[in-house]
Formats: structure tokens, C-alpha cells, sequence
């Protein structure tokens, strides 16, 4: 077989979209619980309201559950929590652009690890993204 020179392989693609999705719906945690500060009332019937609709979000749905039942909407704590998930997300699509491109390794790892919180996606991203090390 003839080969072009160009021995890209997917992996280090598929990561860094796998990040990118990951940061997206971290984002969108951290501001649905900016919503949740800023509309105290409303968060406290979230899970009736809401219900499936954050069940696609593993970041924040077993976390905003406990903030829930612990009553800890008080207080810095859920704004802490939503600023992290914000600046987690930030990170992530940034490595996943950065592993897309081919730039920085480290700044493709950086993003997987921040991708991890979210469960079986960020862990599929970080394996593609350190198994793809070789295509920088």
C-alpha cells in the first residue's frame, strides 16, 4: 500500500471533539446553576421542573441533587460550583481545539482532565488524547 505521509489517525481527533462536547455541556451546567442562584425560588422545585432535561448532563446532575437535598443554596458554595464548571468547560473546548489543530499536548491534556468530571465521555477523551500523543 502506497502512503501519502500523512500518518494522522483519528484518535487525537475524536478526543478533541469528544472534549469539546464535554466543555459545551459543562458550560451549560455552570450557567443552569446560575440560573438556579439567580432565581431562588424557581430551585427549589428544579428537579420537577427540569426533571430529564439535566439527566444528559452527568456533571452537574448528581452534584445539583445533593445541593438540593442538603439545602445549600445558601451561601457561596453553588456559585463556587457553577464558576468551576464554567472555567472547566473553558478549558475543555480549548484542548479540544487544540488537539483538533495539533498544536500543544499539554494544552490537549489539560482539556481531557477538565473533560472528566463529566463521566464516560471526558474518560473516552483523555484515553483518545494520551493515545494520540505520537500524532503531534
Amino acid at each position: 500500500m502506497e502512503s501519502n505521509g500523512n500518518s494522522r489517525g483519528g484518535l487525537l481527533s475524536a478526543g478533541g471533539v469528544l472534549s469539546i462536547i464535554v466543555g459545551i455541556f459543562q458550560i451549560i451546567g455552570g450557567l443552569l446553576l446560575v440560573v438556579v442562584i439567580l432565581f431562588p425560588d424557581w430551585s427549589m422545585n428544579i428537579q420537577q421542573q427540569l426533571g430529564p432535561s439535566v439527566l444528559f448532563l452527568p456533571f452537574i446532575r448528581d452534584v445539583l441533587w445533593q445541593f438540593i437535598a442538603y439545602g445549600f443554596f445558601e451561601g457561596p458554595g453553588l456559585a463556587l460550583f457553577a464558576v468551576c464548571a464554567g472555567v472547566l468547560g473553558i478549558v475543555a473546548i480549548v484542548g479540544g481545539i487544540s488537539a483538533i489543530r495539533r498544536n500543544r499536548f499539554g494544552l490537549s491534556l489539560a482539556g481531557a482532565i477538565c473533560a472528566l468530571p463529566s463521566g464516560f465521555l471526558g474518560i473516552l477523551a483523555l484515553i483518545f488524547v494520551a493515545l494520540g500523543k505520537r500524532e503531534f
